[in-house]
Protein backbone atom coordinates (compact mmCIF):
# COMPACT_ATOMS: atom_id res chain seq x y z
CA UNK A 1 0.00 0.00 0.00
CA UNK A 2 1.61 3.44 -0.78
CA UNK A 3 0.39 6.06 1.51
CA UNK A 4 1.76 8.95 -0.69
CA UNK A 5 0.05 7.85 -3.53
CA UNK A 6 -3.85 7.36 -1.53
CA UNK A 7 -5.53 10.60 -3.27
CA UNK A 8 -4.42 9.58 -7.05
CA UNK A 9 -5.93 5.92 -5.89
CA UNK A 10 -8.80 6.90 -4.75
CA UNK A 11 -9.38 9.33 -7.33
CA UNK A 12 -9.00 6.63 -9.67
CA UNK A 13 -11.81 4.48 -8.13
CA UNK A 14 -13.82 7.38 -7.42
CA UNK A 15 -13.86 7.81 -11.40
CA UNK A 16 -14.34 4.41 -11.90
CA UNK A 17 -17.30 4.00 -9.77
CA UNK A 18 -19.11 7.32 -11.47
CA UNK A 19 -18.36 5.70 -14.73
CA UNK A 20 -20.27 2.79 -13.85
CA UNK A 21 -23.10 4.22 -12.55
CA UNK A 22 -23.63 6.22 -14.73
CA UNK A 23 -23.48 3.22 -16.93
CA UNK A 24 -26.41 2.10 -15.67
CA UNK A 25 -24.80 -0.25 -13.31
CA UNK A 26 -26.36 -0.49 -9.46
CA UNK A 27 -25.19 -2.00 -6.52
CA UNK A 28 -22.17 -1.68 -5.09
CA UNK A 29 -21.55 -5.53 -5.22
CA UNK A 30 -18.85 -6.41 -8.07
CA UNK A 31 -18.10 -2.85 -8.88
CA UNK A 32 -14.21 -3.84 -8.22
CA UNK A 33 -12.29 -6.61 -8.42
CA UNK A 34 -10.31 -8.76 -6.04
CA UNK A 35 -7.30 -6.08 -5.58
CA UNK A 36 -9.15 -3.04 -5.72
CA UNK A 37 -11.49 -4.19 -2.93
CA UNK A 38 -8.33 -5.41 -1.08
CA UNK A 39 -7.03 -1.95 -1.58
CA UNK A 40 -10.40 -0.46 -0.03
CA UNK A 41 -10.32 -2.59 2.68
CA UNK A 42 -6.36 -1.39 3.71
CA UNK A 43 -7.40 1.88 3.92
CA UNK A 44 -10.52 1.47 5.68
CA UNK A 45 -13.06 1.51 2.59
CA UNK A 46 -15.78 -0.31 1.32
CA UNK A 47 -17.24 -0.54 -2.18
CA UNK A 48 -20.76 0.72 -0.80
CA UNK A 49 -18.47 4.20 0.15
CA UNK A 50 -17.34 4.86 -3.12
CA UNK A 51 -20.95 3.53 -4.80
CA UNK A 52 -22.87 6.19 -2.94
CA UNK A 53 -20.60 9.07 -3.58
CA UNK A 54 -20.95 7.80 -7.34
CA UNK A 55 -25.26 7.74 -6.88
CA UNK A 56 -25.11 11.13 -5.06
CA UNK A 57 -21.90 12.83 -7.66
CA UNK A 58 -24.08 11.08 -10.70
CA UNK A 59 -27.41 12.70 -9.28
CA UNK A 60 -26.61 16.02 -7.99
CA UNK A 61 -22.77 16.80 -8.72
CA UNK A 62 -22.37 16.47 -4.87
CA UNK A 63 -20.63 15.96 -2.07
CA UNK A 64 -17.89 15.57 -5.82
CA UNK A 65 -14.37 14.46 -5.50
CA UNK A 66 -13.19 16.72 -2.82
CA UNK A 67 -15.81 16.27 -0.06
CA UNK A 68 -15.57 12.74 -0.51
CA UNK A 69 -11.78 12.41 -0.62
CA UNK A 70 -11.45 15.15 2.75
CA UNK A 71 -13.77 12.38 4.22
CA UNK A 72 -12.32 9.10 3.16
CA UNK A 73 -8.67 10.68 4.25
CA UNK A 74 -10.25 11.25 8.13
CA UNK A 75 -11.66 8.11 8.22
CA UNK A 76 -8.52 6.62 7.13
CA UNK A 77 -6.29 8.54 9.32
CA UNK A 78 -8.50 6.91 12.10
CA UNK A 79 -8.70 3.35 11.19
CA UNK A 80 -5.17 3.17 10.60
CA UNK A 81 -3.78 5.00 13.31
CA UNK A 82 -6.29 4.48 16.09
CA UNK A 83 -8.32 1.27 14.96
CA UNK A 84 -4.29 0.00 14.24
CA UNK A 85 -5.94 -1.30 10.10
CA UNK A 86 -8.49 -3.45 11.57
CA UNK A 87 -12.26 -2.73 12.16
CA UNK A 88 -14.40 -3.39 15.13
CA UNK A 89 -16.84 -5.69 13.57
CA UNK A 90 -19.84 -3.53 14.62
CA UNK A 91 -22.40 -2.45 12.33
CA UNK A 92 -24.20 0.90 13.44
CA UNK A 93 -27.99 0.64 14.35
CA UNK A 94 -29.53 4.10 13.17
CA UNK A 95 -33.08 2.83 14.35
CA UNK A 96 -31.40 4.12 17.95
CA UNK A 97 -30.37 7.14 16.33
CA UNK A 98 -32.26 10.50 17.37
CA UNK A 99 -34.76 11.21 14.90
CA UNK A 100 -33.68 13.64 12.03
CA UNK A 101 -36.34 16.24 12.66
CA UNK A 102 -34.40 16.20 16.27
CA UNK A 103 -32.72 19.33 17.76
CA UNK A 104 -30.38 20.45 20.04
CA UNK A 105 -30.18 24.33 20.88
CA UNK A 106 -31.80 24.68 17.50
CA UNK A 107 -29.38 22.95 15.56
CA UNK A 108 -31.93 20.85 13.73
CA UNK A 109 -29.81 16.96 12.72
CA UNK A 110 -27.17 17.47 15.31
CA UNK A 111 -28.24 14.77 17.58
CA UNK A 112 -28.73 12.68 14.50
CA UNK A 113 -25.15 13.56 12.71
CA UNK A 114 -23.20 12.77 16.19
CA UNK A 115 -23.76 9.34 16.08
CA UNK A 116 -23.68 8.50 12.59
CA UNK A 117 -20.76 10.57 12.10
CA UNK A 118 -19.02 8.29 14.81
CA UNK A 119 -19.76 5.96 13.28
CA UNK A 120 -18.35 6.94 9.94
CA UNK A 121 -15.35 7.25 12.04
CA UNK A 122 -15.16 3.88 13.26
CA UNK A 123 -16.20 2.35 10.11
CA UNK A 124 -19.35 0.95 11.60
CA UNK A 125 -21.95 3.05 9.30
CA UNK A 126 -24.44 0.22 7.50
CA UNK A 127 -24.79 -0.23 3.76
CA UNK A 128 -27.99 1.59 3.76
CA UNK A 129 -26.43 4.75 5.33
CA UNK A 130 -23.98 7.27 4.16
CA UNK A 131 -22.29 10.23 5.34
CA UNK A 132 -22.33 13.16 3.82
CA UNK A 133 -25.98 12.13 2.59
CA UNK A 134 -28.23 14.76 1.21
CA UNK A 135 -29.55 15.63 4.77
CA UNK A 136 -25.88 15.93 6.38
CA UNK A 137 -25.28 18.20 3.28
CA UNK A 138 -28.07 20.20 4.12
CA UNK A 139 -27.08 20.73 7.51
CA UNK A 140 -23.34 20.93 6.85
CA UNK A 141 -24.53 23.89 4.26
CA UNK A 142 -27.09 25.52 7.00
CA UNK A 143 -23.77 25.80 9.60
CA UNK A 144 -21.07 26.60 6.80
CA UNK A 145 -19.17 23.47 7.89
CA UNK A 146 -17.15 21.04 6.01
CA UNK A 147 -18.26 17.40 6.01
CA UNK A 148 -14.19 16.44 7.14
CA UNK A 149 -13.72 19.19 9.25
CA UNK A 150 -17.14 17.63 11.02
CA UNK A 151 -15.45 14.23 11.17
CA UNK A 152 -12.33 15.39 12.51
CA UNK A 153 -14.05 17.65 14.92
CA UNK A 154 -15.75 14.76 16.41
CA UNK A 155 -12.67 12.57 16.23
CA UNK A 156 -10.63 15.49 18.62
CA UNK A 157 -14.03 15.75 21.06
CA UNK A 158 -14.86 11.98 21.56
CA UNK A 159 -18.09 11.66 23.85
CA UNK A 160 -18.07 15.27 24.35
CA UNK A 161 -20.98 16.53 22.95
CA UNK A 162 -21.35 19.60 24.61
CA UNK A 163 -17.91 20.41 22.94
CA UNK A 164 -19.08 19.45 19.86
CA UNK A 165 -22.29 21.69 19.91
CA UNK A 166 -20.43 24.69 21.16
CA UNK A 167 -18.40 24.61 18.22
CA UNK A 168 -21.01 24.09 16.15
CA UNK A 169 -22.86 27.50 17.40
CA UNK A 170 -19.97 29.36 17.09
CA UNK A 171 -19.45 28.30 13.62
CA UNK A 172 -22.66 29.03 12.63
CA UNK A 173 -22.82 32.51 13.93
CA UNK A 174 -19.46 33.22 12.28
CA UNK A 175 -16.98 33.35 14.34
Amino acid sequence: MSHYHFPTQFRALYDYALALYRAGRRGAEGYFDADQTAWLAANGLTAQHLYDYAEDDAGGGEPGFGHALAIETIRRDYFLNVQGGRGTGVVADPATWPDKAAAVDGLVWLPRILPKARAKLRGELPATMMYGCGGDRRFFKENDILPAEFLALVWRAGADDAAIISWVKRRKAGR
